[in-house]
């Protein structure tokens, strides 16, 4: 009996980011909503927005009695590229999703030193949807080998937060994080076997396309402190969130490896979100002027170098995306043009948390951009209303499988990144 097995033919296991599409560093979006996309993301020391309760949660006590509500149209740009084995080429034909984010911040009373607020924001359908692909032509009389992938995934999370200023210098804050996420995906190596041809045989099968779901929890906490009336500086801090398992219930074959079937029953899958810390600085040099800037290191080889998908009777299929830990770098400017007009413009750079000899391995996991520029607006149209926009480009980026991989040597993923987003926002 076949007990524990690793795939030698191609990868069908790294495919388990749960946000492996987003404006991203890794699966980790860079900002959420409008006005922190339009900064780079460079506001841990420079709120601005409701949605620092889920970035840095003491900003809440900071930003006043407002709510905000943004949406962002993301348009992602994938392939994958197998010419170097005598396949082909194919893009992702999912290339359009929806991100709403939402946040609100008042004191407990009036007067108070004490806020109440929260953030919260969602994705739907977050993946890729890759055809049937050739991907190599052996020769010798040995089969052509095709390859197709698929991934649809989302993921939601509401961060209720208490901050404090605790005097006219120090404000902290922080936030208990409540996650959701529904995981489906399905990878396949197929062959010609028959005259029909075109993969008419499974080789491998990851076939987790009947999704599954899971809550999670977190922690997150925050200060900002004034060295001078024109300097602030800021820290933050997220705890890794813990999820409880996806749990797929799959039929005989719905896992094949070399042709083996895997049997049917109940397989369970930990994939929990990693632990994180930021510290920024934002300096105002005049009146109208801000520069902030960030720093975050992200825990990525704590939940994303080995996975395992665990079935009954020690059939276990190990993933193993090999993601190490990244250090994020963010820079935004924001100037006051008018007594209501805000320009805004960022940039955000994050080695991608794997390398070349992982691209087997991250398949349909394409989290490889690098540098994010961004820019926005936000116009104040009177005392309670104001709106924003913002728009987002990440040059596309490829990484190349070494050719002594086994699975697939010299295979390409390719990424690239767009976005517009707008805002709503109230002063209470």
């Amino acid at each position: 009996m076949l007990n524990r097995t690793v795939i030698t033919v191609v990868a069908v296991a790294a495919t388990l980011s749960p946000l492996a599409a987003f404006a991203t560093n890794g699966y980790q979006l860079i900002g959420i909503g409008t006005y922190q996309k339009s900064l780079a993301g460079a506001v841990t020391a420079n709120p601005g927005s409701a949605m620092t309760a889920v970035t840095n949660p003491a900003g809440s006590a900071r930003i006043g009695r407002r709510a905000d509500f943004s949406m962002e149209a993301f348009m992602p740009s994938r392939s994958v590229d197998f010419t170097a084995l005598g396949g082909s080429s194919a893009d992702s034909s999912v290339d359009a999703y929806g991100i709403p984010a939402l946040g609100w911040s008042a004191p407990i009373r009036d007067g108070s030193p004490v806020y109440f607020g929260g953030g919260m924001y969602g994705t739907s359908g977050m993946g890729v949807d890759y055809p049937s692909t050739l991907m190599m032509t052996p020769g010798g009389g040995s089969p052509n080998l095709y390859w197709d992938g698929y991934s649809n995934i989302s993921f939601w999370q509401m961060a209720p937060v208490v901050a404090w200023n605790v005097n006219d210098k120090l404000s902290v804050g922080a936030s208990l994080n409540i996650d959701y996420q529904s995981v489906a995906f399905k990878q396949r190596a197929l062959a010609d076997t028959t005259a029909n041809g075109q993969g008419d045989t499974v080789i491998n099968n990851f076939d987790l396309s009947r999704s599954a779901s899971g809550f999670g929890f977190g922690v997150s906490f925050g200060l900002l402190y004034d060295l001078s009336p024109a300097v602030t500086v800021g820290a933050a801090y997220k705890s890794k969130q813990y999820f409880n398992d996806l749990e797929y219930n799959l039929a005989a074959g719905d896992i094949t490896v070399n042709s083996n079937p895997f049997p049917a029953g109940r397989y369970r899958l930990n994939l929990d979100y990693p632990q994180q810390f930021a510290v920024g600085v934002a300096v105002r040099p005049d009146d109208k002027l801000t520069v902030s800037a960030d720093v975050k290191w992200v825990n990525w080889s704590d939940t994303m170098n080995k996975l395992t998908v665990k079935g009954p009777s020690g059939y276990d299929m190990p993933m193993d995306p090999g993601w190490k830990n990244q250090t994020v770098y963010a820079l935004g400017v924001s100037y006051a043009a008018t007594s209501r007009l805000d320009l805004r413009a960022g940039f955000n750079y994050g080695s991608a948390p794997f390398g070349d000899g992982q691209v087997s391995h991250n398949l349909i996991l394409p989290a490889v951009t690098k540098s994010h520029l961004t820019l926005g607006a936000g116009y104040r149209i009177n005392n309670h209303w104001d709106v924003a926009v913002a728009a987002m480009y990440a040059k596309k980026y490829t990484l190349t499988a070494p050719a002594t991989d086994p699975q697939a040597p010299n295979a390409k993923i390719r990424l690239g990144e767009t976005s517009v987003s707008a805002n709503i926002g109230y002063r209470f």
